[in-house]
Parts: structure tokens; sequence; C-alpha cells
């Protein structure tokens, strides 16, 4: 990886947008359960924010639809200034995958694959060379720390290697936005603010604009913003 930087949207383009999103699904009586009623988010290259709010609030929906993995039902998301809500599919996944990287309360490492490999991944699903893709893997596996277990499997990593290791592998394709749903909420205290750190630090040295879903209020209070997701909405956070 020659400098570290993120993907690269045009001057003056915010990473993430939300504009009006709404999600609704079909609930078990065959009703419309709304979920999202319109949220609305700008987050700018370098900002973390947190969203926070009550368990089924739609906390990982939102995420989901921020990063291209599901569609709103109403409204629009734009990554690095583009409009994801008409793209086809093969197009969506181009645009996710050059502009986003995400971590998930687990880490979904492939069993199969070592640290490198899990890491290299994305790298080469996105047209990097072997070459290419192993030298940013080794990089970013140092710089998280875990440069020593890189031939070690996801059975022979503990729980906050195998978190460092997805952090590393969100980052191999320098993404604009760092998506993270509950990141540290599968570990221990110590190893939660280890990985608090690690991301933030992460955040400062790649200008990422983050956006991470937590329940943890120590992660959500070293974010630049704290919104609330309730009633289908966000609003800010109220001191106390």
């Amino acid at each position: 990886m020659s400098d570290g930087a993120p993907s690269q949207a045009s001057e003056g383009v915010l990473p993430v947008v939300a504009r009006g999103v709404q999600k609704s699904y079909v609930g078990g009586d065959g009703g419309e359960l709304r979920v999202l009623e319109g949220v609305d988010l700008e987050v700018r290259a370098g900002e973390a924010v947190a969203i926070v709010g009550a368990s089924g609030a739609g906390k990982s929906t939102l995420l989901h639809l921020l990063g291209a993995l599901d569609r709103p039902s109403g409204g629009d998301v734009l990554l690095g200034g583009r409009a994801v809500a008409g793209l086809q599919e093969e197009e969506l996944a181009a645009v996710r995958n050059r502009y986003v990287g995400f971590v998930f309360q687990f880490h979904h490492l492939l069993r199969e694959f070592d640290a490198m490999e899990n890491v290299m991944m994305p790298a080469l699903l996105a047209g990097a060379s072997v070459a290419e893709a192993r030298e940013r893997a080794r990089e970013l596996l140092a710089a998280v720390g875990v440069e020593h277990r890189d031939s070690h499997k996801p059975s022979q990593l503990s729980g906050g290697e195998q978190q460092r290791v997805a952090v590393a592998r969100a980052l191999v394709n320098r993404p604009l936005v760092l998506l993270a749903d509950e990141p540290s909420g599968n570990l221990d205290n110590h190893t939660s603010q280890r990985l608090h750190d690690l991301l933030f630090d992460l955040k400062e040295a790649h200008r990422l604009c983050m956006v991470v879903v937590t329940h943890n209020s120590d992660l959500a209070a070293r974010a630049d913003r704290s919104l609330l997701l309730t009633d289908g909405r966000l609003q800010p956070m109220l001191p106390g």
C-alpha cells in the first residue's frame, strides 16, 4: 500500500450522505413495518459519528443502508457523491467495494484462510495483483499490531486478534468510510479499549469517515458526534 490514502471522491464531496432515508418491511401479519421514517445524515472526511439507540430501533438497518448492503424504501444514500438507489447490482457492488469498509460484531473471517489471506481477499476481488494485495495486507496487519500472526487461521487467534484482522481487511481497499456495527460487542473491557484506540488511531492516520453503531458508552463518547436513533429518525444526543 503506497501511501495508505483512502479512495478519492471529488474535492469537497462528503463521503457519505443520507437524504430522507426510509426503510419498511412486511410484518408477520402482512402489514407494513416502518423501521426508518426519514433519516438525514452527512458525515465529513475524518469525522467519527456514533449512532446509539434501543435494541430494535433500526441502527444496524441504517448502517447496512449507508454501506449499500441494502436498498432504502425511500430517500437516497450517496457514497463519494454518487447516489446508489438506481444502481444495478454489479454497479452497487463496485461502489461498495471502492468506498466502504465494514467491521461487524462478529469478525466473519474465512476460517479456511490465514490472517494474511483474509486481509488480501477484498483487494484481490477488486482487481489488485497478488503482490499488491499482499503488500497492502502486510502493512495493515503491522498497523493493527498482528503482523506476527499473519500465517495463523482465525481459530488460532484470540477474539481481539480476530477483530484486528477484520479491521485490517476492512481497510485494505482504502475506503472513504468505515462502518462499524458493535465492533467491540463480543470483547472483554480491556480488549474493547484497545480496539477503540486502534479504530481512532486509524481514523486520524487515514482521515477516515467513520460511522459506529454501539451500545458502548465509552466508544460513543469518543466520537465527534453522537446521534440517537429513535422513532425511525436521528436526533442529537442530549448532554448527560
